[in-house]
């Protein structure tokens, strides 16, 4: 775009140079010369008015004795040769010389007197086209200097044009990738703000969209989950019962909410799977959410969640609902099958990285079974084998990792990307009640 903008506009350059140029070079030598036998002409002039005077009009003919040569040299030019052609009384024609011989092609110019005579005055015609090479010489200069001056404008212009559609483009270009930053620049162009506002109107438009949608499945799947939950929950009592029939249509059962929970859980991390660009999280703000939202659940068993901080670290997350919701699996995991108190820990690492852990009291992981706890549908206990695995998934999927760092009492491990930036100091806490909820910087659109 650019290049091919530059090459326009200095073709278009070259056209009106070529234009000018050549007819101004036209008549820059022409004016040269015609200014040349002006001048011959007026001293030709003045030459004949000197010789008129000396003669003082006594007789009709010339007579050179009495030409005041130093003067007659002083009009003639430099280089150039008065001859003076005139008639003796003897009525022979005779010519007279002033002037150094001139060797190769002249300009000449003359002016008769009559029958006095006539006069003839030369100039070497190599002084003259010197003049006139001078002079177009300097229309080219002109010239040049014009098309040097016109291309720096068009390289200056062809920047201005094509860096912003180049900005443009790739602004488009990470929409569609699904980075739905807000930062749409202006260009001081009339159209290409236009185009600028438009698509940060469509920018915008489309995050809230996709941001209600991911809102609504991440509610129907929670929703789901938890019915899911419950009818199996039911159809496992029912698989005791004494009748034989009743248990069979009841393992039946079974296997179709496993079905649709699998299926449930694909549609889910499917939904999910799109290249957005990395934001800035405060992953106190989320933990923080978090504990509220499990709060009541364990003060419902006599248990307590507890929280501590190392400063307020904030994660890079290209989709800040993966890391919730892994965090939400291992808070669950501690509720239903842990013991005590749960205690999440969030901190900095060396080397650009954050760690949440989850920590209970209860009997932890058997060494048997270390190997396969994220492994997609194990189950140690009474769980269906999905939820460690589908938070590993969902913490790598952003460029995180879920390990077990100990395994009785366990403590789970999350280390995510650091976005190299701390909200606060080291050793400040969380939040307290009616404080202002921190600040977190966002890229994708607000909720309206």
């Amino acid at each position: 775009m650019r290049r091919r903008i530059l090459y326009t506009m200095i073709a278009m350059l070259v056209a009106v140079g070529a234009l000018l140029g050549i007819p101004l070079s036209v008549i820059a030598w022409w004016w040269v010369g015609d200014n040349a036998h002006q001048t011959l002409d007026s001293r030709l002039k003045s030459i004949s008015d000197q010789l008129i005077r000396t003669d003082d009009g006594h007789d009709a003919a010339l007579d050179p004795a009495r030409l005041d040569t130093a003067s007659v040299l002083a009009l003639i030019p430099d280089g150039g040769r008065l001859v003076l052609t005139y008639t003796e009384n003897s009525g022979r024609s005779s010519s007279r010389t002033v002037g150094p011989d001139i060797a190769g092609p002249a300009m000449t110019d003359s002016i008769g007197l009559g029958d006095a005579g006539s006069l003839v005055l030369e100039i070497p015609l190599d002084d003259v086209r010197n003049d006139q090479l001078a002079a177009v010489g300097i229309v080219l200069l002109v010239v040049a200097s014009s098309l040097a001056a016109g291309t720096v404008a068009a390289a200056v212009t062809a920047g201005r044009i094509a860096d912003p559609l180049i900005d443009l483009a790739d602004r488009a270009a990470a929409m569609a990738r699904g980075d739905f930053r807000s930062e749409w620049k202006t260009y001081d162009i009339t159209e290409l703000d236009r185009v600028s506002r438009a698509l940060g109107d469509a920018n915008t438009e489309i995050a809230l969209r996709l941001e209600r949608e991911g809102e609504i499945v991440g509610d129907v799947s929670h929703q789901l989950r938890s019915r899911l939950t419950a009818i199996q929950l039911r159809l496992d009592e029912l698989s005791l019962h004494d009748d034989p029939a009743v248990v069979h249509e009841a393992e039946a059962g079974l296997a179709q909410v496993e079905r649709l929970a699998s299926e449930l859980d694909e549609m889910v991390a499917a939904s999910r799977d799109d290249p957005a660009e990395p934001v800035r999280l405060d992953v106190t703000e989320l933990i923080t959410t978090l504990v509220g939202d499990f709060e009541n659940a364990f003060d419902a068993q006599g248990r307590r969640l507890r929280t501590t901080y190392t400063g307020r670290p904030v994660a890079l997350s290209a989709h800040p609902g993966r890391l919730r919701e892994a965090v939400s699996v291992l808070v669950d995991n501690a509720l239903q099958h842990g013991a005590g108190d749960c205690r999440i820990g969030v901190g900095a690492l060396a080397g650009d990285m954050v760690r949440i852990t989850v920590a209970d009291d209860g009997a932890g992981v058997p060494d048997d079974l270390v190997q396969d706890i994220f492994r997609r549908g194990f189950s140690a206990g009474a769980g269906n084998g999905v939820g460690l695995s589908l938070a590993r998934a969902l913490v790598e999927a952003d460029g995180g990792r879920l390990e077990l760092s100990r395994r009785r009492p366990p403590i789970f491990s999350v280390v995510v990307p650091s976005a190299s930036a701390s909200a606060s100091a080291p050793g400040s806490g969380p939040p307290g009640p009616g404080s202002p909820r921190p600040h977190v910087r966002r890229d994708r659109v607000p909720h309206r």
